[in-house]
């Protein structure tokens, strides 16, 4: 980036709640049905109904503000947003806007300098339009299912100054929302969608630039990626003399660049006003209570009780608190061991390789919590070596067996006896008498050949402590 100009980021983020139903009827949610089937007169806009507005939605919207620090507005109303498109039956989307149910809360983002504060403007409830599909040639088909799912639009101010920052922002209300169990934030499915304003301005000045918008990015790489580009578009336009015109621009990630979509919209574009068919939400002391009862402990606060209780280094409890299921799978793991470094590193090792390769839930993974404590136990009690460890969780993994019976059934259990090891290491040493002579003529790096010849010997099973002990006393003597 240009270093004479600076930018100036705000997102607009909508995440679909996890409510069984629709928000202003009893139409499914469920994602993948045949189109056009989780419809219903509601839903459609059909003349004469009225629409209901769900509970579960606005629980779901408390916990969100709650979560990000926001004050919830004893008083919310619902505005009728008007604007035409074939996706949306009703010719206007029910949202929130001048008075929204969460206001003025922050989250704090962790950077290469240190703590961010992005502060939140809003979070508001709304309904979710259809699907427009116009990849068939010249025709466009509309499936009306998605149409009435509930939503939160999470608003931030323009406190993000970096493609960087944008996506550890994301991440955070990515985070966030899947800890509360409120969003699956499934990015590639629509599930969490982030649009992008974006300005830029030479450096010191408080005025800001003229903004875009930037749509269609359905990935924290393709956030990053598009904020970059619109970065060094508005940066080259300036540097040529020309002027930023305010629209909306669409992301190609195949292409690599932004197209113009039409004109940026301001708020008077929609002719908000208030919904008449819907009361004003009135939200008392007892229900913020009642929901904050159920908020589960959040991710900052999370890390820094593994940090305290396990005595994990920060590095190991950010990974492990990244995503809730990682972090269950984890706690499971440490109720039945104490080596808690032990399962950190497994967890962040073998159990996220697997689970990366393919592509699965940890929560699916076919390695209980119970027995792989039950494995770290058994390393740890010198009944097997870790190297026999790593070659027991592949088998595991197939057969989601108890560590011990596999290591009963194969005969695996560690050799600890020195009189049997004494005898092991002297027909190694004798055996190979040139490499004798150069570790007692100072070549250290022969030491490590030894032991891989007694493990070779023993099939892996030698108690790898025991060999080193051994194996000096025999080369001194």
């Amino acid at each position: 980036m240009n270093p004479n100009y600076e930018a100036v980021i705000g997102l607009e983020v909508h995440a679909q709640l996890l409510t069984d139903t629709k928000i202003f009827c009893g139409c499914s949610t469920k994602f993948g049905n045949p189109p056009n089937t989780n419809v219903c007169p509601i839903c459609l806009g059909h003349p004469g109904v009225l629409p209901v507005l769900n509970k579960k939605a606005v629980d779901f919207s408390i916990m969100m503000g709650l979560a990000t620090n926001c004050k919830i507005n004893s008083n919310s109303v619902f505005a009728r947003k008007n604007y035409f498109y074939p996706d949306l039956p009703k010719g206007y989307q029910i949202s929130q806007f001048e008075k929204p149910i969460c206001e003025h809360g922050y989250v704090e983002l962790e950077t290469e300098t240190g703590i961010k504060k992005v502060r939140i403007k809003r979070i508001h409830m709304e309904e979710d339009a259809g699907k427009s599909i116009h990849d068939l040639g010249e025709s466009t088909l509309v499936d009306l299912n998605r149409t009435g799912v509930p939503l939160i639009e999470i608003v931030s101010e323009p406190d993000i100054s970096s493609p960087e920052e944008a996506s550890a922002y994301l991440k955070k209300i990515h985070q966030l929302v899947t800890y509360l169990g409120i969003c699956d934030g499934n990015m590639e499915e629509g599930s969490l969608r982030c649009d992008a304003n974006i300005s830029v301005r030479p450096k010191n000045r408080e005025e800001f630039g003229t903004r875009t918008e930037v749509k269609n990015m359905n990935s924290f790489r393709n956030v990053e990626r598009a904020i970059a580009y619109e970065i060094e578009r508005q940066i080259d336009i300036l540097e040529d003399g020309g002027k930023i015109e305010q629209e909306t621009l669409l992301w190609n990630a195949d292409a690599g660049k932004a197209v113009s979509m039409r004109g940026k919209e301001e708020a008077h574009d929609y002719r908000y006003f208030p919904e008449p068919d819907l009361v004003p939400v009135l939200i008392g002391e007892d229900w913020i209570n009642e929901v904050k009862t159920s908020l589960p402990e959040l991710p900052d606060k999370r890390k820094q009780r593994f940090i305290n209780e396990y005595g994990l280094p920060e590095y190991d409890a950010k990974v492990l608190t990244s995503e809730k299921a990682t972090a269950d799978y984890f706690e499971k793991i440490v109720r039945k061991t104490k080596h808690y470094k032990t399962a950190s590193n497994w967890v962040m090792g073998d159990v996220a390789a697997y689970v990366n390769e393919h592509k699965i839930d940890i929560s699916v993974f076919p390695v209980s919590p119970d027995n792989l404590a039950k494995l770290i136990n058994l390393i740890h009690e010198n009944v097997i070596s870790s190297k026999i460890a790593k070659e027991i969780f592949p088998e595991m993994i197939k057969s989601g067996s108890d560590p011990e019976v596999i290591v009963n059934e194969k005969n695996l259990v560690q050799i600890t006896d020195t009189a049997a090891l004494e005898e092991i290491i002297k027909k190694v040493l004798s055996d190979n008498p040139s490499q004798v002579e150069q570790f007692k003529a100072g070549k250290e790096k022969v030491f490590g050949f030894f032991v891989g010849q007694v493990m070779r010997a023993t099939k892996g099973k030698a108690n790898p402590k025991l060999v080193n002990e051994i194996l000096r006393k025999e080369l001194s003597a």
